[in-house]
């Protein structure tokens, strides 16, 4: 199985199959809350950005929704700040990238995004919100990754070489037990590397 398969089976049609519940924008609050113990806790702060992965759909509707989309945010943006893009990866995904330095205004525009998706129909094309976070004493990086499917969050801690930081997962899953819907599957905790060495998921 390859790469792009494997990845359509965690957050696709295997993901679909095993769903808890449909997607529901409104986990994606918890994210508040987990920012600041993440940095008061383990010392990781928000990275300033977080994204919205989403399948895309070769039809007019679906390219109207998307332009929804960006419309909502190019509203917000004006109000917070927050700076975003719409990509795609070299893996056929599609993103919605947001910068901000304001952590509640990064989930409150995630939030908007993905809402707008539900309510036009498309929120089966969710796949993963995602949050960043680095250690300034050491330079680790760490994510928590939404899965819609799911309706849980797992973390995901990378390592050069595409290695991952297991300890730190596990210490992650820990410390946010109880504060996040925690996906207690870990055959589900699916990295998600990025296309080029050192950039993010969405890169």
């Amino acid at each position: 199985m390859g790469l792009f398969d494997t990845i359509r089976a965690v957050f696709g049609t295997s993901a679909e199959a095993d769903a808890t519940r449909d997607a529901d924008p409104e986990d994606l609050f918890g994210m508040s809350t987990a920012y600041v113990t993440m940095e008061a806790d383990l010392g990781f702060r928000s990275i300033d950005a977080a994204a919205l992965c989403f399948s895309g759909v070769d039809s007019t509707d679906f390219e109207a929704t998307v332009d929804d989309v960006e419309a909502i945010l190019r509203a917000g943006e004006e109000e917070t700040g927050t700076a975003f893009e719409v990509r795609e990866d070299g893996h056929g995904w599609e993103w919605v990238v947001l910068r901000d330095d304001d952590p509640e205004d990064l989930v409150t525009s995630v939030h908007f995004a993905a809402d707008e998706f539900v309510e036009r129909g498309y929120g089966s094309r969710l796949l993963a919100a995602v949050f960043g976070f680095e250690r300034e004493s050491d330079g680790d990086r760490a994510y928590w990754i939404y899965s819609f499917r799911r309706g849980a969050y797992y973390p995901f801690a990378p390592e050069r070489g595409k290695e991952r930081n297991q300890q730190l997962e596990f210490k992650l899953e820990s410390v946010l037990d109880g504060e996040l819907t925690l996906e207690d599957d870990e055959s589900y905790w699916y990295p998600m590397w990025p296309d080029r060495s050192g950039g993010h998921p969405w890169e």
